[in-house]
């Protein structure tokens, strides 16, 4: 009798057999039928394809008391993903292998105050010379992904305005630099990003519903169900950074009033301080508006030596996070809660304490589940990670990430 053929899977099912293999490897085929729910054929034809493509790779075998069974394990050098992190200080431009692991790094002059028009140029020139200076194989990068503050128009690849790039207000990103570097291009908001290059990079498992708090000039999350990005309506989702902790508080450029961020972002932490320098003036800031980030850093680090007008601040700023992480572990249900960002980049250590101290005394499930909370690895790079991890999502599976568009690619 002939052997039936083996029925084309859905086009989800790649996408979860990757995933599986990225987090669980390595995996046999009998392992991710079980894991699945899909039929051996559909898993053989699955496995077969990715093998073909290079995605996956075998590595060894292992016995089961029968027939051994070979592994399957994601081939870290299969695609190449380039991430660039626009940002007021300084674009990072980063690349990864299919593990999420970092194999170049570049770091230029930020945006600042330059005409938008100006900054895209000096991103091009920046993306060739990261790929000339780091030898990275042109046919092996799969994409670009560009992060920046939101709020995003991810559909037009238009960034409609954060407050630090007020003078970018609906700039046409995508557009200005896809013509300019000639591969598949994605825009993506950084908060969002960073949430799932550490999903990616960590190996988290789909079945934890992870989250991240995101410190950058703003404060802003990313959420991630079922090993996909929860994106909302317009790519814009998971904004803690504009939720209420203080009615009736300041003006936030959102519209809303007593935001978060108003109260808990770098910027507004070097602004408190600036209302009393003479308490600050062993630490010599020059309360700048271009010099922010790094001045945060400077209380940050006084914070950590014991300076009591630093580490005051700093705490103040780490209660209305930990209130933001409660909002958020609560609308979620989280089962993982991750720190990162430049902003913790110092003092991530006062903030993670004050975040665990009310998530266990606050959090609305704290009795039926645990829930982990850390600080990230690499949280300075985390935004550039993460937008490569969305190309390599996007790749690899496709339908739980963004799409690459093809159109900005310069043809001639």
């Amino acid at each position: 009798m002939a052997r039936p053929e083996a029925t084309p899977a859905a086009p989800g099912s790649r996408a979860l057999v990757v995933d599986l293999i990225r987090s669980s490897g390595p995996i046999s085929r009998v392992e991710l039928t079980a894991a699945t729910g899909l039929t051996q054929p559909a898993i053989s034809l699955i496995v077969r394809k990715l093998l073909t493509d290079g995605i996956v790779r075998l590595t060894g075998s292992t016995a089961t008391g029968g027939k051994p069974r070979q592994m399957l394990e994601i081939n870290a050098r299969a695609r190449i993903a380039v991430g660039i992190q626009l940002a007021f200080e300084a674009i990072t431009l980063v690349a990864t292998d299919t593990a999420g692991g970092v194999i170049a790094r570049q770091q230029i002059d930020g945006a600042a105050l330059a005409p938008p028009e100006e900054v895209t140029r000096r991103i091009v020139r920046g993306y060739e010379n990261f790929v000339r200076g780091s030898g990275l194989d042109r046919t092996a990068i799969a994409g670009v992904a560009v992060v920046a503050p939101g709020p995003i128009d991810q559909k037009a690849g238009r960034v409609l305005g954060p407050p630090t790039l007020q003078h970018w207000r609906d700039f046409p990103l995508r557009e200005e630099i896809g013509s300019g570097i000639g591969v598949p291009l994605l825009v993506e908001n950084d908060a969002a990003a960073a949430g799932i290059g550490e999903f990616w990079s960590r190996g988290v498992s789909r079945h934890e519903t992870f989250g991240s708090i995101y410190i950058g000039s703003g404060i802003g999350a990313g959420v991630v169900l079922d090993g996909a990005l929860y994106r909302g309506a317009s790519s814009n989702a998971v904004e803690i950074g504009h939720v209420t902790v203080v009615p009736g508080g300041r003006e936030c450029f959102c519209g809303n009033i007593g935001c978060l961020e108003r109260y808990a972002a770098p910027s507004a932490v070097v602004k408190e301080a600036a209302k009393n320098k003479n308490a600050f003036d062993d630490l010599d800031l020059t309360f700048e508006i271009e010099r922010n980030a790094r001045e945060f850093d400077v209380i940050g680090l006084a914070a950590i030596n014991g300076h009591a007008a630093a580490s005051k601040l700093l705490q103040q700023s780490a209660e209305y996070l930990a209130e933001g992480a409660v909002t958020l572990a609560n609308l979620f249900d989280l089962d993982a809660l991750i720190l990162t960002g430049p902003g913790v980049a110092i003092a991530g250590s006062i903030y993670t304490r004050a975040i665990r101290a009310r998530l266990e005394s606050q959090r609305f499930a704290r009795r039926a589940h645990p829930i982990s909370v850390e600080l990230s690895a690499n949280p300075r790079d985390a935004a550039a990670i993460g937008a490569s991890s969305l190309v390599l999502q996007s790749t690899l599976s496709p339908g739980h990430g963004p799409v690459l568009h093809q159109s900005a690619i310069d043809r001639g």
